[in-house]
């Protein structure tokens, strides 16, 4: 999972102001921020993991998107749960929940290498995925109401180019640690041959690193934020369903979520095929950190710019730029190709947590509730990529970009139109007569 005031189309519920010198949230924002990190890796690690198990299991593209149709699936089965856990247990706790549920997810990747089961490696990520929902839930609203609403974009952002570093990590040592021990394949005996264990010690670190900062954060006293009401009209909506800019923006981060995971999960394959550049999987799963890179380079850039442009526009240019960089990617070949659909992280750097504060801005006492709405839109995650995965089965790989650039064409509308705010839809009362 990236404002100025309500009086343009962009501001995010802040904290109650009082008189006397703004409150400084650095220590809690900090400790926030590690979480970001982490699962930044995590997910990142799901793109070196599907080419790993592809090759083990014998897997089309479709059947190895079921590993991204788990992860993010529990997004859309758990968010509204959590959002609906963490406004009753305040958002430390939530956090501490949400850790633990992820350290046992990575833990159950012990006995599903054991036995071998595609299907017990999918139930790990389900797990693993729900206290990651957890903790988005909890930490993305958290972040953004922890100051002023006009900085809510880019604390937001900054946040996420943490996430990035992690995510830029993870499938550089994901293809050290998994990519490395696969040997050439030439038939189904060979795959047999692979040690799927070699995912037990990644995991089992990650596991013991969730517990390690859980227990870090329960020690560390952060602050009980409220969100006020910024819109004037917040006392007559009883939902956040009814905020059209929140609604439109649930399909932005869907939309989002959905062609950055395609593309990312399937770079692997796009720089293996002839007419890019032939390379084997190890090297192929270094160069994905580049794409994960850009983002990280994006977003610490995002947490500056944000702050002097308007966040509806800067959302529009970049899904304009990203557009262009899988049309030249598709249309060329060689190290263009590579290159150009690397360049497309850098475009993704701020959409999420732009379309994140589009969305929760002047929402109020709805913020909770609307964040659990909004996480449940990364199952684009899910959805997206396996039918990015079904079309490259079919008319082939190139052909599936096609489905990222319509998602990037809704973004930019998102951030030109539909992230205006406007008042609530209200049903009136039905008299009887």
């Amino acid at each position: 999972m990236a404002a100025p005031l309500i009086s343009s189309p962009a501001a995010a519920s802040g904290p109650a102001l009082s008189a006397g010198p703004a409150p400084r949230y650095t220590s809690a924002l900090s400790a926030v921020t590690t979480l970001f990190f982490l699962w930044g890796f995590i997910t990142s690690l799901n793109d070196i993991l599907i080419p790993y198990l592809k090759a083990i299991f014998q897997l089309s593209y479709t059947q190895a998107n079921l590993i991204n149709l788990c992860f993010f699936g529990a997004y859309f089965l758990m968010s509204i749960p959590a959002g609906l856990l963490v406004e009753k247990v305040g958002y430390k706790r939530g956090m501490l929940l949400g850790f633990g549920v992820a350290a046992l997810g990575a833990f159950l990747f012990y006995p599903a290498a054991d036995q071998r089961s595609y299907g017990l490696f999918l139930g790990a990520l389900f797990v693993l995925a729900s206290g990651i929902t957890l903790l988005q839930v909890a930490a993305n609203p958290y972040v953004a109401i922890l100051g002023p609403p006009q900085s809510a974009s880019a604390r937001l952002t900054l946040t996420q180019a943490f996430n990035s570093v992690g995510t830029t990590l993870g499938p550089v040592l994901g293809s050290v640690f998994l990519l490395s021990r696969l040997p050439k394949l030439t038939d189904a005996t060979s795959a047999a041959s692979i040690d799927v264990r070699a995912v037990q010690l990644p995991y089992l670190v990650i596991g013991g690193m969730l517990l390690l900062i859980s227990l870090m954060l329960s020690q560390v006293k952060l602050p009980q934020i409220t969100p006020t009401e910024s819109d004037t009209s917040a006392s007559t909506r009883t939902s956040a369903w009814q905020y059209r800019h929140l609604l439109l923006g649930v399909l932005g981060i869907f939309t989002y979520v959905g062609a950055e995971v395609a593309i990312g999960s399937h770079l692997v394959s796009y720089f293996a095929l002839p007419s890019v550049m032939s390379m084997e999987p190890v090297e192929a799963g270094k160069m994905v950190g580049f794409y994960w890179g850009g983002a990280m380079v994006g977003r610490f850039a995002g947490a500056y710019l944000l702050n002097k442009f308007s966040p509806g526009k800067a959302l529009a240019f970049t899904a304009l730029g990203a557009i262009l960089l899988v049309a030249i990617s598709v249309g060329a070949t060689g190290s263009v190709a590579m290159w150009s659909v690397l360049a497309v992280g850098l475009m993704n750097s701020i959409m999420y947590p732009t379309i994140f504060t589009l969305a929760v801005a002047g929402l109020g006492r709805h913020t909770e509730q609307a964040s659990g709405l909004l996480c449940t839109a990364i199952v684009g995650g899910a959805v997206v990529p396996v039918l990015f995965g079904a079309i490259a089965d079919g008319p082939g790989l190139r052909w599936a970009f096609v489905l990222p650039v319509l998602c990037y064409a809704y973004i930019g509308w998102y951030g030109l139109r539909g992230s205006r705010q406007e008042a609530a839809v209200v049903t009136p009362p039905i008299a009887f007569t």
